[in-house]
């Protein structure tokens, strides 16, 4: 309505004062009127509906769901904003649903979570599969980079999972489940989505124990407060789109339809675009979770995705295609790789825990990173850092061979063994590459991935590893 009025009465006002001139000069007549809308063009303006609190509260009533949906004078103020307010932002995320929600749908139904739960991803990222928050959660449903890789998804400086729809909402399903099976409650999983399970474990305490959203809303954190009425919010909207004066076929996102094939190399996106005169942004669109316009050398069985216009003829031309675009662009983005600020790429992730009197400084120097690295892992704005305060650190292969030589000269009685006569080391748990160099007479971490054509450090008990 403030925005109607702001757009809208005002240039009425204005010609209504101008009538008003005329009729006390006497000097109003067909012409002058005719004068008067022809200087004040008429404003074309959306309608917006107006619903009353009543009205809401009815309608909200008849959605059926799974999860509560309280109503109260919170949640019709995000109806309002997500109504009238903020249009564009609802028209834009009602034009994605039919992206992403039949993908939440069928996950949802094969671990057991009720449908609406997929509203909430329009709350976590507005339905933007690459959505970055200030804080690092990124993908449909926001998982931070701890607990992505917690429920599988892979994330590294090329590929990050939590961008790839069908993964992070399986992922969002796991977690969801985790999360009722300790609350039992779906108001209550929601707020833990938000704030951690900790926090509503402690709003519980503060509030004597009580069960439910409501009950413990005022010991929770103020962003949760709002989750669960947003979420209520959107859901009404959706559900009474038209209602509301929401006509989204006009208006929504598309895709090209798509077809797969599988990579085994590198590939880079630039000259694979070229040579089957695609655009490169389609590539990207239909594969969000690659972050580099390329996929990584040494992948098996990459699953990619392509326009399904172009299938028939990169068939026809698969060899020279695949071969061409695994030879460009390798060594600009290998180089990319290894010096953007805050790249993990062929890093080992520590945890280094700050003692009294260390500087930030220093602790980069120990681990021969940049200051600008250790800030950006950390997601830290200054250089002040507390004692005990744990820290991200990802060491590449020059602190591990400098701890090696240090070593050497302290301890020159650790013996190592020959390489064995298979030349064949099978992964332990617990082994690093590290570890291993350490093992075998003459071998070194850069040995180890230069004969297993290694692009990072990661390894996994059962693997074999040439090593010599």
């Amino acid at each position: 309505m403030e925005k109607l009025i702001k757009n809208y009465i005002l240039p009425a006002w204005m010609v209504l004062l101008s009538f008003s001139i005329a009729f006390a000069t006497d000097e109003i007549t067909s012409d002058s009127l005719s004068y008067q809308f022809l200087y004040y063009p008429s404003y074309e303006y959306e309608y917006i509906p107006d619903a009353t609190y009543d009205e809401v509260e009815e309608r909200i009533e008849n959605i059926e769901s799974l999860v509560p949906l309280h109503f109260n004078t919170t949640v019709k103020a995000f109806v309002d904003y997500f109504t009238v307010k903020d249009r564009d932002y609802t028209r834009g995320v009602l034009g994605r649903m039919h992206l992403y929600f039949p993908i939440f749908e069928k996950y949802f139904k094969k671990y057991n979570i009720p449908d609406e739960i997929k509203y909430l991803s329009i709350i976590e990222s507005a339905l933007n599969p690459t959505a970055r928050s200030r804080v690092g959660a990124v993908g449909l449903w926001q998982f931070m980079p701890e607990t992505g890789r917690l429920f599988g998804l892979d994330i590294d400086w090329y590929i990050d999972e939590r961008m790839d729809p069908e993964k992070s909402t399986e992922a969002a399903c796991k977690y969801l489940n985790e999360l009722y099976h300790y609350f039992n409650d779906w108001e209550l999983v929601l707020a833990a989505y938000n704030a951690g399970p900790g926090k509503v474990r402690r709003a519980i305490r503060r509030s004597g124990y009580k069960k439910t959203f409501w009950e413990i809303y005022r010991y929770l954190p103020r962003e949760t407060r709002s989750y669960v009425p947003q979420f209520v919010a959107i859901m009404y909207a959706a559900n009474y789109a038209i209602e509301h004066n929401f006509y989204i076929e006009d208006h929504k996102d598309y895709l090209p339809e798509s077809d797969t094939i599988m990579v085994n190399d590198f590939l880079y996106f630039k000259t694979f675009a070229d040579l089957t005169g695609i655009c490169p942004e389609d590539l990207e669109r239909l594969n969000p979770k690659i972050r580099r316009m390329a996929v990584p050398e040494n992948t098996r069985n990459f699953v990619l995705k392509i326009p399904a216009y172009i299938k028939e003829d990169f068939s026809l031309n698969r060899k020279y295609i695949l071969d061409s675009a695994k030879n460009a662009g390798k060594d600009e983005l290998e180089y990319l790789a290894r010096n953007t600020v805050g790249s993990t790429y062929g890093r080992d992730k520590m945890i280094h825990v700050v003692r009294s009197g260390e500087v930030l400084g220093v602790i980069a120097e120990k681990y021969k990173v940049r200051l600008a690295d250790l800030k950006t892992w950390n997601n830290l704005t200054s250089n002040m850092i507390r004692i005990n305060q744990k820290l991200i650190v990802w060491v590449n292969n020059d602190y591990y061979n400098n701890i090696k030589n240090v070593t050497a000269k302290n301890e020159p009685q650790e013996l190592t063994q020959p390489i064995p006569d298979s030349k064949i080391h099978m992964v332990q748990p617990g082994d690093s590459l590290w570890k291993i160099s350490r093992q075998y007479e003459g071998l070194t971490i850069e040995k180890i991935m230069k004969l297993n054509k290694l692009k990072s450090n990661k390894i996994i008990p059962g693997q074999k590893l040439i090593v010599g």
